[in-house]
């Protein structure tokens, strides 16, 4: 990955927290920004998104972002200045909820068992 892919990956995804805090904060308030990938040629872009609280809630965040999403692109453009504004489709992000139950599983194999003597 090219240093302009990573710069432009670090850009994309300050700016549109920014956007989600200053012009939907009640709205937002559960979503996280986690992280952007931009394709090579900077024509695509996947917003990895991390929302708190359960998959219906989750589910219902991300419908809602992919409304607004002609609204941020548009304020996007105005602060971001690239020959090509990437065209961002928005992905739950699930490495929190997985990284939780893998400590979970760990957790449960160092628990002693009963009776086990050990």
């Amino acid at each position: 990955m090219s240093n302009r892919t990573l710069r432009v990956n670090v850009l994309l995804q300050r700016e549109l927290s920014d956007i989600l805090r200053r012009n939907y904060q009640t709205e937002a308030v559960s979503l996280t920004i986690t992280e952007v990938r931009v394709a090579p040629d900077l024509r695509d872009a996947r917003v990895f998104v991390s929302v708190v609280g359960d998959d219906d809630h989750a589910q219902d965040r991300i419908r809602w972002l992919r409304r607004q999403s002609a609204d941020i692109r548009r304020e996007l453009s105005r602060r971001i200045v690239l020959k090509f504004l990437p065209k961002l489709e928005y992905v739950l992000d699930r490495a929190a909820e997985r990284g939780t139950r893998i400590v979970q599983l760990l957790d449960d194999l160092d628990e002693p068992t009963p009776g086990g003597g050990a």
